[in-house]
């Protein structure tokens, strides 16, 4: 008798042992990672939660994966605070991985792109600069013989593990801007017979990214785009500020305003010095932008200056255009 009681006083210790382990939350305030690669078993994932003092014992995580089922996903997890088995299992089974927020706004360039992923932690601007110089051949099909990726990484907010790689976060914002110029017509979707595309989809984003630059309005946008066939078609310099700056920062020489200097700079960017437009795109458009540059507005409008709001005021003739300048410099002036 006395041993059956003992027999029974051990399971209730031992169930009581496995329900305090199961159901009592446990772990550390401060911050942990846990990296489970693709491919690790239950045995495995248990071995690392206990090690890193996410979970208090390995066996209990694996009593829980034999009652709940489910498949646990790879990836790597941020654990903070105190937690039961049931919590953890049930993240690992969802995929809650942990990523890091890298925004693009309209109108980044490269070097504004490298400057957010190093602040976001996600590696050296010096490095994602390279590493876009190296990915050329991702848009190779898109546009002929590019510097860069330049205007082909699409403003969006992507989410990236912490680990990523420079190449990676490259491919995945080229993958996006694929995917949206395909909602745009810019490109044909994946396996369509013929040609790739009915535009010149680099001579579009390298327009695109002028107009992005200019004008902040979306429905002036076509208008602009006009202004710039407009001058082309007529021989003239488009003469946008945008190009020479982004020659200055190619050149490491932009110091935050425009000087002389930088408008005789004979950079192939500089649009006062050289006609037609920049070798390639100077930002990453949106898609207002890229609309615009597909379906410029038909206008006689070869000038446009923005006013004391923000808009933009278009003038045929240079003698017009004139006014429209004093006119917010002289808003500008009231303003201080």
């Amino acid at each position: 008798m006395k041993k059956l009681l003992f027999v029974l006083l051990l399971l209730v210790l031992v169930a009581g042992a496995g329900w305090y382990a199961l159901m009592t939350p446990y772990g550390s305030a401060t911050e942990t990672f846990v990296d489970i690669p693709s491919g690790t078993g239950t045995t495995g994932i248990a071995a690392r939660l206990e090690k890193a003092g996410v979970v208090r014992s390995r066996y209990a995580f694996e009593v829980w994966r034999r009652y709940q089922g489910g498949t646990l996903k790879a990836g790597e997890y941020r654990f903070q605070g105190a937690a039961t088995v049931a919590e953890v299992y049930g993240r690992i089974l969802k995929g809650d991985v942990y990523t890091v927020a890298l925004a693009v706004p309209e109108g980044y360039n490269i070097f504004d792109i490298a400057a957010a992923a190093e602040k976001a932690g996600l590696g050296k601007a010096s490095d994602f600069l390279a590493a876009e110089r190296q990915n050329t051949k991702l848009i190779s099909d898109l546009s002929p013989h590019p510097a860069s990726v330049e205007g082909f990484l699409y403003p969006d907010t992507y989410r990236f593990n912490r680990h990523a790689t420079a190449d990676q976060m490259i491919a995945a914002m080229v993958r996006r801007f694929r995917q949206e110029a395909v909602k745009l017509g810019l490109l044909a979707p994946a396996g369509a017979i013929g040609d790739n595309s009915v535009y010149d989809v680099g001579r579009v984003v390298t327009m695109a990214s002028l107009i992005e630059k200019e004008v902040r309005v979306d429905a002036e946008r076509p208008v602009v785009a006009g202004v710039f066939e407009n001058r082309l078609a007529a021989g003239m310099t488009l003469a946008t500020d945008p190009t020479v700056i982004y020659a200055a920062l190619l050149e490491n020489r932009w110091r935050g305003t425009i000087y002389q200097s930088d408008l005789q700079s004979d950079s192939p960017y500089n649009t006062y010095k050289h006609r037609g437009l920049p070798p390639g795109p100077i930002a990453s458009p949106g898609s207002a932008a890229l609309k615009a540059a597909m379906k410029p507005a038909r206008t006689d409008y070869l000038y446009f200056v923005a006013d004391a709001h923000g808009h933009s005021r278009f003038s045929v003739d240079l003698k017009e255009h004139s006014a429209q300048v004093q006119a917010y410099r002289q808003a500008e002036k009231d303003r201080k």
